[in-house]
């Protein structure tokens, strides 16, 4: 599947970062599931859950792909991709490394420079609040995938992020300039405020799901996890800035 540089800065707020309505235009009836998405993983230091990840367009039709992903706090990922194929995606916080073993290539760089799509989820372990992401929030009308479970429209800001004295994002910005959603969906408990579901729908009718399932937080996790060697014999391709 290619790669499509999706910025999903609002996993980030939603999972750790506290809700703060007057920065945002967040409808009354949206703010309890907010703010139970906020509780249910605001202390979490380390995540695992299974994921499958669907891309439609008007081109390619539906690609699927699933596994399991972790992360860990500051800004470590890794993607373990299972089916169709086995595929590995990591990253230390600093630099990022996709391994396609069919290939017997590994494309690396810096994360910061990385436009692969995935990159941004490192920032389920960073400072993004829901309420700077989002333009509006509120409750969707859009039918959930579980009965009970609420789907919460957020309308991503356009602006580039801003930062204090400290260093931590004031404002910051979904999608890049030059990359708008048109609306991102966000499924939950809104009794336990578990993520079940996200989706990004952008100009075109291109659509980018993922869905979570098994969240578990907290859990002791190898630093070898977000560490790559690249396997002897495997050509290192640097991704061009």
């Amino acid at each position: 599947m290619k790669q499509r540089p999706i910025l999903l800065l609002f996993l980030a707020l939603a999972l750790f970062g506290p809700v703060q309505p007057t920065q945002a235009d967040i409808s009354p009836r949206a703010v309890a599931a907010a703010r139970a998405l906020e509780a249910r993983y605001h202390d979490a230091k380390t995540l695992e859950a299974i994921f499958l990840e669907r891309y439609s367009d008007s081109h390619e039709g539906l690609q699927a792909e699933s596994g399991k992903v972790y992360f860990s706090r500051p800004g470590r990922m890794r993607w373990e991709y299972e089916a169709p194929e086995p595929k590995l995606f990591v990253s230390d916080g600093k630099t990022v490394w996709f391994y396609v073993p069919s290939d017997h290539t590994v494309t690396r760089a810096p994360m910061k420079q990385s436009t692969d799509w995935r990159t941004p989820l490192a920032l389920l372990t960073g400072k993004a609040k829901l309420s700077q992401l989002c333009e509006k929030l509120d409750i969707s009308a859009n039918p959930p995938g579980k009965q009970g479970n609420i789907v919460l429209s957020c309308r991503p800001r356009g602006e580039k992020a801003t930062k204090d004295a400290a260093g931590d994002n004031l404002e910051a910005s979904i999608a890049p300039i030059d990359e708008q959603f048109d609306e991102v969906l966000l499924e939950l408990d809104p009794e336990n405020g578990e993520l079940a579901d996200v989706r990004v729908l952008q100009p075109g009718g291109i659509e980018l799901e993922y869905r979570f399932g098994n969240w578990q937080e907290n859990l002791p996790l190898a630093e070898s996890l977000f560490h790559f060697q690249a396997p002897s014999g495997v050509a290192i391709v640097e991704q061009p800035k």
